[in-house]
């Protein structure tokens, strides 16, 4: 059985605004656990990217609570829409800037970021500025830097928002294999709901603002999972079901 991880209770958040505060969570309670890959599901504005900022440390909630449930808080990396490449250092560099932090030599860190490359699809591209590459590619570079650390927890805001069909496809099934062979938790945000269903352990349905929880669903498809899984009558069946829930929410 897998070990409690996070947990969320009571969680709320409001923001100042010309009227005063408007609120954009209202009571969120939430276990992640470890090796979890939980998607949230909801409209734009619904408090779902506050969540993943709440998780980070990079915003206090201002009632509730979320607390770590092992001795040492989990590594953790985040994604967000915008890739936030560093313009000065070409795609390698960005790569591997994390292993650097932390102490890893410059030939060690350049040979993992290549591997990483190589899995975003991205070999020709190693001594590009982020300027010069599409918006695309700057965002699986993004990705790239965030898994070359194999945090505990990964928190991921609309990781594929900026890439085309094909690529955003090609990298959900990288996500699998990703966690398939490093089981991090993984905590995503996306408006795809195939997506979703594709992914997650667990999906988390979030109503209009201010966020609250509507709906909490088990994913019943095995692992591991490949893209033939989107043919299937059940994954359609799945993601009518989850559409027509957002639809009336």
């Amino acid at each position: 059985m897998k070990q409690p991880l996070i947990e969320i209770t009571n969680l709320g958040m409001e923001f100042p605004s010309d009227d005063g505060k408007f609120k954009a969570l209202d009571d969120i309670n939430l276990t992640l656990c470890e090796e979890e890959f939980v998607c949230i599901l909801g409209q734009s504005g619904s408090g779902k990217s506050t969540l993943l900022r709440i998780v980070t440390g990079l915003l206090e909630p201002t009632s509730g609570s979320i607390r770590f449930l092992k001795e040492e808080d989990p590594k953790r990396a985040i994604v967000f829409q915008n890739s936030n490449l560093l313009p000065w250092m070409n795609v390698i560099d960005n790569i591997a800037l994390p292993l650097k932090i932390h102490g890893v030599n410059e030939n060690e860190a350049r040979q993992q970021a290549e591997t990483w490359i190589e899995r975003v699809g991205l070999d020709e591209f190693s001594n590009e500025w982020p300027q010069t590459i599409s918006g695309g590619m700057q965002q699986r570079v993004a990705i790239a830097r965030a898994l070359i650390q194999q945090p505990e927890l990964i928190l991921l805001d609309e990781p594929f928002g900026a890439l085309d069909a094909f690529t955003r496809d090609q990298m959900a099934l990288e996500l699998l294999k990703v966690w398939e062979e490093f089981h991090p938790t993984m905590l995503m945000v996306t408006h795809s709901i195939s997506e979703a269903v594709l992914l997650a352990d667990r999906i988390v349905v979030f109503s209009k603002r201010p966020g609250y929880i509507i709906h909490e669903l088990e994913i019943p498809f095995p692992r591991p999972r490949t893209a033939e899984l989107r043919d299937r009558t059940e994954f359609f069946d799945l993601v009518k079901n989850l559409r027509n829930l957002l639809t009336a929410s």
